[in-house]
């Protein structure tokens, strides 16, 4: 599963330097699937999601720090366990429920991601 942040966020920001993914963003910024990644032109997401890596995407939340799914890994391949939720100080780093997938699949999005 993806980690997805909940409205308990304090948006202190801890969480955002530890994702060796660059899934997290400050709320109202956009994203990029090139950013913190080897991505460049265009790339097919694990759940079908086509643009140019370099594309700006519209933010997933607006008002506090949000995690893109298609970006997250819970840091498999790179740590033991979720790095944003091991240093969130009211642990609002959670499993999201709605993008379940495999360890396989999991490290499968890393190697996408990180060529």
């Amino acid at each position: 599963m993806a980690i997805r942040i909940t409205d308990e966020c304090i948006n202190c920001g801890a969480c955002e330097p530890e994702c060796p993914n660059n899934a997290i963003y400050e709320g109202g910024s956009e994203w990029r699937f090139g950013d913190g990644t080897t991505l460049k032109g265009m790339y097919t997401s694990k759940s079908g999601f086509t643009t140019d890596a370099d594309a700006p995407q519209n933010p997933v939340e607006l008002d506090r720090y949000y995690i893109v799914s298609d970006k997250c890994t819970e840091c498999k391949g790179f740590h033991d366990e979720p790095q944003c939720a091991s240093v969130c100080p009211v642990d609002c780093c959670i499993l999201d429920d709605s993008h379940k997938e495999t360890e396989e699949q999991l490290l499968a999005k890393k190697a996408s991601l990180h060529i």
